[in-house]
């Protein structure tokens, strides 16, 4: 916590001691200062695949419980998605008991987390990967566990105790009035907990349905994520509907990221078969180009060799961490049916561009690269990262043909 600072000049001792009781009385909260998501966090969810089943005598592998958990992250660390930058293990909703425990704690269904949450955290570590967790800032969480609301400080030192890595506090049950102060006390009590826990809020999300305007600047001084649109589903139209959502505010949206803090479309879906390959290609490559958390949602034990490559594709996990944080700004389109996105990246003339297929045929564009802005008198070398190979040499002043498959995409690193 920081007090606001007395400096006397020729001041009386009266007003001097005023001034130092007015600092004692009236705190100022700090903004949250973890050192973390420097670039868009990467790991797993349960929420999409798994939702809130609780039934395990029912349904044993798929029930929200500590064996899930642990056996993702046994094949996040022996499949490849550790090795790729892949490190959060997630709780969503439904992990908690009904009820608090006899000292106001939040507690773990003791059923289906037999051993306790810090032996969960424990095991997660144990793999090399981190531990993650929802809370919800009101009374009730969205599937009606217990919330945060009132016991800020609690929950936050109960998550430190257990490990916990990484906090998505949710807006169920919630007066929206008071999360412009609710919010940052949160960030406060994790900052007081000592244990860097990276925050990701549902702050704005809410905010433009009470008609209020989303201050991102205060936001990003205290979530380093943050969720502003509907939940994604493993359909081909919602995930078109998250880009259009990104494509109409990305003049507020694209100032908004950087280390630190950076938007949040939701989650992958790469995995579900709800999407074809290449929509599920398209999906990861518009996620890595927003420079979005790469959280899967999506049952690894049981996952397509087509559907795993794209989730560890380096290429395009480079373009999604580069250090400057830049989201990518839509900047060209073909009608209703191409899309061309282009994200400065970190190695000076150095840029990644995603030509997205909306429409279920393949489609062939013919443009310049002076079209997307990059003008480079000595043209530039073209890389197709989702296949690996080298397109080659382009003349920035000349037009060239580009095709990119049926509700697919066409990745490419472009540099001089």
């Amino acid at each position: 916590m920081t007090w606001v600072p007395v400096v006397v000049f020729r001041m009386s001792l009266k007003l001097a001691l005023a001034l130092f009781l007015l600092g004692a009385f009236y705190p100022i909260l700090e903004a949250l200062d973890n050192g973390l998501a420097r670039t868009p966090p990467m790991g797993w969810l349960t929420w999409e695949r798994f939702r809130c089943d609780t039934n395990c005598k029912k349904n044993p592998k798929n029930c929200i419980s500590e064996n899930l958990m642990m056996e993702m992250a046994d094949r996040m660390a022996e499949d490849g998605y550790k090795d790729a930058g892949y490190e959060y293990v997630n709780l969503d909703d439904c992990w908690s008991a009904k009820e608090r425990d006899a000292q106001e704690r939040l507690q773990g269904d003791p059923e289906r987390f037999p051993s306790g949450m810090k032996a969960l955290g424990n095991y997660i570590h144990s793999r090399g990967l981190k531990f993650g967790i929802y809370a919800d800032y009101g009374t009730k969480t969205c599937s009606g566990f217990p919330g945060s609301w009132g016991h800020f400080e609690l929950d936050a030192q109960t998550f430190a105790d257990w490990g916990v890595d990484m906090m998505k506090l949710d807006s169920c049950s919630s007066n929206v009035t008071t999360y412009s102060k609710g919010y940052p006390e949160m960030a406060h009590a994790l900052n007081a907990t000592g244990r860097p826990i990276l925050f990701n809020c549902k702050w704005p999300f809410v905010l433009p349905h009470y008609g209020m305007k989303i201050n991102y600047t205060l936001i990003a001084e205290y979530c380093n994520t943050w969720r502003n649109f509907w939940d994604i589903r493993e359909k081909w139209s919602l995930v078109l509907m998250i880009v259009d959502y990104y494509a109409l505010n990305q003049d507020v949206l694209i100032p908004a990221s950087g280390p630190g803090h950076f938007n949040d479309p939701d989650m992958l879906v790469v995995g579900d078969n709800g999407l074809t390959v290449d929509q599920a290609q398209a999906h990861f490559a518009m996620w890595s180009i927003l420079a979005a958390p790469l959280l899967m949602a999506n049952d690894l034990r049981n996952i397509s060799i087509p559907r795993r490559n794209i989730l560890l594709n380096k290429e395009v996990i480079a373009v999604n961490q580069d250090p400057l944080g830049i989201m990518g700004r839509l900047v060209l389109q073909f009608s209703d049916r191409v899309n061309l996105w282009v994200k400065q990246l970190s190695k000076p003339q150095e840029w990644a561009v995603v030509f997205l297929n909306r429409y279920p045929s393949p489609q062939t564009v013919s443009l310049s690269l002076q079209q997307l802005g990059l003008k480079s008198l000595s043209g530039y070398n073209l890389r197709d990262i989702i296949t690996h190979s080298d397109i080659g040499y382009r003349d920035s002043s000349k037009k060239y043909k580009y095709t990119i498959p049926a509700t697919g995409a066409l990745m490419m690193r472009i540099h001089p």
